[in-house]
């Protein structure tokens, strides 16, 4: 692996989750003077993420010869690391260990910030008692899961705090883990995802559910509501799985409506490519999600508001009223430009990425 030629070589790894570490990459090179490369450890089944260096999976968690080349590798050749997921990025050079793996960086004069994306900080029991749809809470959660996650979360706000270095989070509900970080929007190419097609054409919309992890999306919510809109043809229900990254753009351009979280009160990445592609995005979003993106942006998410218990008199209200609903949706490519085509999440990078260059950061 090479480091980029630039005055700021940004390091980025390991977990790359929905190709968000190549993004943050492509977005920090916007600015002067950066160059970076994202790392992501490839297992045999993946879903074709891009990644700027991959490494097979069983070299990158157990190989000592591998481990301490890509240590020397990152310690002589980048001047700032973002380590994603709080997950060890040097494989078994320092026994997994993300702690002293950042000490060693620091020792070294490299900067080190972390970013979250998620269940690696953010604190189940907290989310189970502000938000109904948790899914972290009622009697029929396994306990043991929400057991591993809240011990997950616990140990990596530890590590936050005694590192001491910046924390970015994907997402604005994971202030309420760690209110001192700052929001990183997710990134997507706008072009990748743009469709000629309109939305709601038809008296029988295709509504697209394309779950990640369904328990954590609550797709077992909203799944009978849309199974019976679908028996009694309100709706074409489609439930995908599993899909490669390269066939998302074509699923997204076949639908009307795009079905994303109904859970956690957040939108991901999902939402973000839908609504590049114009489709009307449904979804639950808390108060304090939306209240923040518009506190910081300046702009509302086009995202239309449906709980398991409403979606069906949503979904009945958009079939009914397509025109109005079409203009929520065209809003969406505009949003996304503005918010998460990378421009905005290099600004955020900016502070740390050039903290030593002596720039305006006002900007």
């Amino acid at each position: 692996m090479e480091p980029p030629d630039a005055p700021v070589r940004v390091f980025i790894a390991p977990a790359n989750f929905a190709a968000q570490g190549y993004a943050f990459a492509r977005a920090a090179e916007r600015l002067h003077g950066v160059g970076a490369v994202n790392m992501q450890p490839r297992a045999a089944q993946d879903f074709g993420f891009p990644a700027d260096y991959n490494v097979p999976w069983p070299v990158a968690v157990s190989s000592g010869t591998w481990a301490r080349r890509q240590r020397e590798a990152v310690g002589r050749g980048f001047t700032h690391v973002l380590i994603e997921a709080e997950r060890p990025i040097f494989g078994v050079a320092f026994d997994g260990d993300v702690e002293r793996e950042v000490r060693w960086l620091r020792e070294r004069g490299v900067s080190v910030a972390l970013v979250s994306h998620g269940t690696d900080l953010r604190a189940p029991h907290r989310h189970a008692d502000a938000d109904k749809w948790s899914p972290f809470g009622g009697e029929e959660i396994d306990q043991q899961w929400v057991a591993r996650l809240e011990s997950v979360a616990q140990r990596n706000r530890s590590l936050g705090e005694r590192l001491g270095v910046p924390l970015y989070v994907v997402t604005p509900e994971l202030l309420l883990d760690w209110p001192a970080a700052q929001w990183l929007p997710n990134v997507v190419d706008p072009a990748r995802w743009a469709t000629a097609s309109d939305v709601l054409t038809s008296d029988r919309p295709v509504v697209l559910h394309a779950p990640t992890s369904p328990k954590v999306k609550g797709t077992a919510l909203i799944e009978p509501v849309m199974l019976r809109l679908a028996e009694q043809g309100v709706v074409d229900y489609r439930r995908v799985e599993n899909v490669a990254a390269d066939e998302m753009p074509r699923l997204y351009a076949g639908a009307d409506i795009v079905l994303d979280q109904f859970a956690l009160g957040i939108y991901s990445t999902t939402s973000i490519e839908a609504m590049a592609s114009g489709r009307l995005v449904v979804a639950h979003l808390s108060d304090q999600v939306r209240s923040h993106v518009k506190t910081v942006t300046g702009m509302e998410p086009p995202i239309v508001e449906a709980t398991p218990d409403t979606l069906a008199s949503v979904i009945h209200d958009i079939v009914t009223n397509p025109d109005r609903y079409r203009r929520s949706a065209n809003l969406g490519p505009q949003y996304v430009a503005a918010v998460h085509d990378g421009e905005f999440s290099a600004q955020v990078l900016r502070p740390f990425l050039h903290a030593d260059a002596g720039e305006d950061q006002s900007a």
